[in-house]
């Protein structure tokens, strides 16, 4: 099986170089994407393929159940890089329906390790509990929670020094919610993008009141 993947890797090469002969040549001078993605590590939903952008055009960090924790310095350092390095100019947290993070963390569902990790989604879930209590007939608490964890790891995105400093400095920086569809392969935008401190705080009270 680990044969295959290095034959693979072969042939993408092949056509790449035959499609654009001098593609590797500046993909290896230069990294300047305008988009950092945060998304689920989940294997089903490849940033690049998802958006239809080549290697280079977008940055990418993934975890499960595509979380921006402010303790987290593997996250932070990605977002440091892209914001004051890259000079992204789009940031998309990206979750997904289907998560299996999700569900666990709904289900109270027991995974070892990651329990720890999940707590962050359990700890959305209880924010919001009202909505969880008194959720309309016919609608998808699974989903619904998929929704409001994008929402509230865009507000996490938007309290961290890295973005408060760059939008202290005029940087042009939009953060971005969405959702990915696996049954169909759309993304679904949450409309909840915003580009400054303002709008992050707009953000908050938009959020207790919207219908999700």
């Amino acid at each position: 099986m680990i044969k295959t993947l290095f034959e693979n890797n072969k042939k993408w090469a092949f056509c790449m170089q035959k499609e654009a002969p001098l593609f590797f040549e500046r993909l290896k001078n230069q990294q300047a994407p305008d988009y950092l993605w945060i998304g689920c590590s989940d294997s089903r939903v490849p940033a690049n393929q998802i958006v239809g952008l080549l290697p280079g055009e977008i940055f990418v960090h993934r975890n499960i159940a595509n979380l921006v924790i402010h303790t987290d310095l593997n996250c932070l350092s990605v977002i440091q890089y892209a914001v004051e390095v890259l000079r992204v100019k789009q940031i998309m947290v990206v979750g997904h329906y289907g998560c299996g993070g999700i569900q666990a963390a709904l289900d109270g569902t027991k995974l070892g390790l990651a329990d720890n990790w999940l707590r962050h989604v359990q700890d959305v879930k209880q924010k919001h509990l009202h909505r969880f209590q008194h959720i309309p007939s016919g609608r998808d608490p699974y989903a619904l929670l998929c929704r409001l964890n994008v929402v509230e790891q865009v507000i996490n995105l938007s309290q961290t020094t890295i973005l408060q400093e760059a939008w202290a400095k005029k940087q042009p920086l939009a953060l971005h919610g969405w959702i990915y569809k696996l049954h169909d392969g759309i993304l679904e935008d949450l409309e909840v993008t915003i580009g400054s401190m303002e709008q992050a705080d707009c953000l908050r009270d938009l959020v207790m009141l919207r219908d999700w």
